[in-house]
């Protein structure tokens, strides 16, 4: 009887057609993700004008899909450990496609609220699987670069909601922005027939054709026999529940500084995305706020990809203090400057060291855990961090409405930046899952290369 470790197979590969099947359906729906983020953000000014409410209120409206996303990373990400991830995200994507466009066809601001935070159930549940799922299935060299390319898509569908907002909403009104956040749904059949699931959930439901089929994209030479056994990675899986595990065998004082971070950064992210085009009005420039958004995440693009490049070169942590201290350091002087192009260059900075940064934090924080409880590492990061999201928006509807001077805005949006760059600073490396199977998963190979 043979063992097979599809781990070390994965690890081992090179990037093909299955890495690359696993890479375009996840960025396709951290695209829709990113769209998300911003689709509000990008329709607010005509929100306020239809509706009549108070920044306050508006800022309280967005919270409320946020508040969906947290709940929705709580019980998905957990779930998805349990039940198989392929059919959670295909759930959460027909979940936030639904409410999403469906909020085309309401008129009043407490169905918009209410449709906006079963959408956010579903943007919750989709994020920590797809981190997961992509990171399970990429080769050891590229992990943090595919998992950033992956959600380098995050930020290009912040860069579509900001462009289309752009060119419809005078035409067709807000509404249509909604409506073309219900794309996915068209492409849910495909996925359904394409999308692999998780190898860790095929190998605890003994389903051996399916693994091997995996195994012969990874390996040609592979010959499937039913007497193989499976396993994935080489520590022996941990009892318990995932929510309890993260906080044995060292790693509680990493989670809880994990936590803060992405609480940190999520403000940044959700403030800034909602409330950047009406906190720029504060400059008096002659262009739209929308286009100052449609930068910002332009540069999240660039943060995302080079920022995943640099951090399978130069390690995350490193890059992530970095990138945290060029969020805090670029926010602080757009408040001073009053000159154009510097001020596009700032966003642009700002776009990369924001959500360029979250980006990679999620491929980090989801190669400190073990396999088994990935998705649950992720999911109650971001769950907590959503509570930064939360925040943010409701933050940026209080400046709205007290007036702050200018420079003081974009202060305030600073200081979580330097926060989350001391917990990064803090993260014990040493008990990263990553590190602690090194030395066994190499003797394993030493072993099977001599059978």
């Amino acid at each position: 009887m043979r063992t097979i470790n599809v781990e070390n197979k994965i690890n081992e590969s090179r990037f093909n057609s299955l890495h690359g099947m696993v890479l375009f359906w996840c960025a396709f729906i951290i695209v829709f993700d990113g769209y998300d983020l911003v689709v509000y953000g990008s329709a607010l000014g005509a929100i306020l004008a239809e509706w009549g409410i108070t920044p306050q209120e508006a800022g309280s409206l967005q919270s409320l899909a946020l508040f969906g996303m947290m709940l929705g990373a709580l019980i998905f990400g957990p779930l998805a450990d349990k039940i198989g991830r392929k059919k959670v995200i295909l759930f959460s994507v027909a979940l936030f496609s639904v409410f999403t466009a469906g909020i085309a066809f309401i008129h009043n601001p407490t169905t918009f609220g209410i449709f906006r935070f079963i959408a956010g159930l579903g943007l919750g549940g989709v994020m920590p699987n797809a981190v997961a799922l992509m990171t399970e299935y990429s080769p050891k060299k590229l992990k943090s670069t595919l998992v950033s390319m992956m959600f380098s898509g995050y930020s290009v569908g912040g860069v579509l909601a900001a462009g289309i907002g752009l060119v419809i909403i005078e035409p067709f009104g807000w509404r249509a922005l909604f409506l073309v956040g219900g794309i996915p749904l068209l492409a849910l059949p495909f996925m359904y027939k394409t999308l692999e699931e998780s190898p860790k959930f095929l190998i605890a439901h003994n389903k051996k054709e399916e693994l091997s089929k995996i195994i012969q994209k990874l390996d040609p030479g592979y010959k499937f026999n039913n007497s193989h056994t499976f396993v994935m990675g080489v520590k022996e899986e941990e009892k318990g529940a995932p929510i309890i595990n993260l906080f044995r065998n060292n790693r509680a004082f990493s989670t809880v500084v994990y936590w803060i971070a992405f609480f940190m950064c999520l403000l940044m992210i959700y403030g800034l995305n909602t409330w950047l085009p009406q906190l720029m009005k504060g400059a008096g420039l002659e262009v739209s706020g929308l286009t100052f958004l449609l930068v910002l995440n332009f540069g999240a693009i660039f943060g995302a990809i080079f920022g995943g490049q640099l951090a399978d070169r130069f390690g995350p942590k490193v890059i992530l203090a970095i990138f945290f201290l060029g969020a805090s350091v670029s926010l602080t002087l757009l408040g001073f400057i009053d000159n154009l192009l510097v001020m596009y260059i700032l966003v642009a900075i700002a776009g990369a060291t924001t959500i360029g940064t979250q980006i990679i934090m999620n491929a980090y924080i989801s190669q400190y855990y073990p396999v088994e409880m990935r998705s649950s590492g992720l999911g109650w990061a971001l769950g907590v961090g959503r509570l930064g999201a939360i925040a943010g928006p409701m933050i940026g509807g209080l400046l709205m409405t007290i007036s702050l001077p200018f420079y003081q805005n974009f202060i305030v949006f600073a200081v979580p930046g330097v926060i989350a760059f001391v917990m990064v600073i803090l993260v014990q490396e040493k008990y990263s899952s990553t590190i602690y199977q090194r030395t066994l998963v190499e003797t394993q190979l030493a072993v099977e290369e001599q059978n």
